[in-house]
């Protein structure tokens, strides 16, 4: 990992899902948020999972739907917010959405560069309603995304909770983990933000958790969210004891920034209390039964 020359400025954004009548509504919403992040001095937007969903709204709140509807609206809003980054000069990841791969459909995630290029990353491990009701598919294994800032990497909320999955993004260089979440119980919300502190402890780098919120009877899939925007880094010298970098309110929609230079991981990777980014063990020890004697 090589230190950026300058800080990154990150904008984590609570989004109220709310019915919307199609794309158009929602880019002029997406456009909004940007211009204020924008005017916050936010250089990378990040949005939560399933957040462009709102656009599938039904007549009638109905899964299925809401499914055929997102899948074909999602090239469209990729493209809407490709626009939006390149006006606004800020790299985005505006949520995620359901893609169609073939006959096969994957949770997937555009990172947005400042003059218009797209990547992506899927989706790695599905949630019970993904796979059992969705019939959501692992996509393509995690990837890390060249920026100004250096690498990063994105893990979609249930993929936080597995460390292999964000270890190999740091040791392909990502010092910064986006996570784009979407939860609909507290209990989901702090099992995505327990994994988000402890990626960053063990892996002596930053996570942002970007959350949906609020309730929306009339879209089935995100009817209710719950959470807050976070950001945390490693828990050792020149960073909080509790290792949290910025955090906002439960229920607050308001953008939450945070400075982030990964000159400082560097420094506590050389010389923390600890080195547990280096201590990583490289694969499971075996493991057999204790002899008591």
């Amino acid at each position: 990992m090589t230190p950026s020359p300058k800080p990154l400025r990150l904008g984590v954004l609570p989004w109220r899902v709310r019915p919307s009548p199609g794309l158009d509504a929602w880019a002029e919403r997406l456009d909004a948020e940007v211009t204020r992040a924008a005017a916050g001095g936010a250089e990378l937007l990040l949005m939560p999972e399933y957040a462009p969903l709102e656009m599938a709204t039904q007549s009638e709140p109905d899964l299925d739907g809401e499914l055929r509807a997102a899948v074909a609206i999602a090239p469209a809003a990729v493209e809407a917010a490709r626009d939006i980054a390149r006006r606004h000069r800020v790299w985005l990841l505006p949520g995620s959405l359901p893609f169609a791969d073939g006959r096969r459909i994957h949770n997937r995630a555009p990172l947005i560069s400042a003059d218009g290029r797209v990547a992506f990353q899927d989706k790695s491990i599905m949630t019970r309603f993904e796979a059992e009701l969705w019939r959501i598919e692992p996509g393509l294994p995690p990837a890390v995304f060249d920026t100004p800032w250096g690498r990063i990497g994105i893990s979609i909320c249930y993929d936080l909770e597995f460390p292999p999955l964000v270890r190999a993004q740091v040791e392909a260089g990502a010092w910064l983990i986006l996570a784009p979440t979407c939860t609909d119980t507290p209990a989901g919300f702090n099992r995505v933000r327990i994994a988000a502190r402890a990626r960053a402890m063990e892996n002596q780098c930053f996570v942002a958790v970007a959350p949906t919120i609020g309730e929306a009877p009339e879209i089935a899939a995100v009817d209710e969210s719950c959470g807050h925007a976070c950001v945390f880094g490693p828990i050792d010298r020149g960073f909080a004891d509790d290792g949290v970098i910025a955090e906002g309110n439960d229920d607050s929609d308001a953008w939450l920034f945070a400075d982030l230079d990964p000159a400082r991981l560097l420094a506590v990777r050389r010389d923390g209390a600890v080195f547990n980014h280096a201590d990583y063990p490289s694969a499971p020890p075996p493991c057999a039964p204790a002899v008591f004697a």
